[in-house]
């Protein structure tokens, strides 16, 4: 069987290979228009009154308030609204980054896993462990999980750093989780499942938390500049395209990874059978005094 390492790497230049297919890059629109034109919609219909709410917290309270006065003196009047706006998109930033990793499991992930399948494993036999209606479970029960343990956590986020390393540490559990048992529904049992998900547990971590730091690296793009606030439609487009790009190269990531692992292990479980060897052929010795044991022919 391949080392996990060796699959691990294997599998990643595999998947960078796959992301750039007319193929894929096809595949991504679709979630690209839904959450693009979910978040548009949102940020239409609620950005002024989400606004006026965490403007008129931050100055209710005092202690915040000084600060954003005194930093406004000597960075001018439109600091305060920047802050109020960047808040905003961190607080949005955690449901959009869900919408479009649910929607390329849902929508790119059982094309992908056809695609590879097709051109590195066509004789990889379906045993279909798990049919849609359990992949949609058991993606949104870690989504909950996952929104859960953002709100426990963000009191932590206030911590200098914390901000960079809690929330794609989050993601990366809940891309782990989603792609691998996406990856796997289609070939494996359930059985098969459950084994590679336990055998190669921390690998799939691993992979989850690179593409969970990958997945927060379009929100840095606010982050960086004001001037992505005055091209705020052109730049939730573009982030909202990051982000579905980030999670069409994981879930290629885990297919490729998990489809090798399966077939690894069936090549391992197949039983040779070796050829047993005749027995001997007796001694004429021995031949000749069983015939004449026998007496004569009648």
């Amino acid at each position: 069987m391949l080392r996990p390492m060796t699959l691990l790497l294997d599998s990643f230049w595999r998947a960078l290979a796959y992301l750039l297919m007319p193929r894929v890059i096809g595949l991504s629109l679709l979630p690209l228009l839904i959450a693009g034109g979910l978040t548009i919609g949102w940020a239409y219909w609620f950005w002024d009154g989400a606004y006026a709410a965490v403007r008129q917290a931050l100055e209710d309270w005092a202690l915040v308030d000084a600060a954003l006065k005194w930093v406004e003196s000597m960075m001018g009047p439109h600091f305060r609204a920047m802050v109020v706006s960047l808040i905003l998109i961190a607080l949005a930033a955690p449901l959009v980054i869900v919408a479009s990793l649910l929607l390329v499991a849902l929508l790119m992930t059982p094309a992908i896993v056809s695609l590879v399948a097709e051109r590195r494993f066509p004789a990889l036999e379906k045993r279909r462990g798990a049919a849609w209606w359990q992949s949609l479970g058991w993606s949104l029960g870690a989504t909950v999980l996952a929104l859960l343990a953002i709100f426990v956590t963000l009191p932590l986020w206030l911590i200098p750093g914390a901000v960079l390393i809690v929330p794609p540490l989050i993601w990366g559990w809940l891309t782990a989780r989603v792609m691998s048992f996406d990856a796997l529904a289609e070939h494996a049992s359930a059985d098969e499942r459950r084994a590679l998900m336990a055998e190669h547990r921390w690998q799939l971590l691993l992979l989850g938390i690179v593409s969970g730091f990958l997945g927060a690296a379009p929100t840095l793009i606010w982050a960086v500049s004001a001037l992505a606030l005055v091209l705020a439609p052109l730049m939730v487009a573009a982030t909202v395209w990051l982000y579905t790009l980030v999670f069409a190269f994981s879930s290629l990531w885990f297919t490729h990874y998990l489809l090798a692992a399966l077939h690894a292990r069936r090549a391992a479980a197949v039983v040779v059978v070796e050829p047993v060897d005749p027995p001997p052929p007796a001694p004429d010795g021995a031949l000749a005094s069983r015939v004449d044991l026998r007496g004569p022919l009648a």
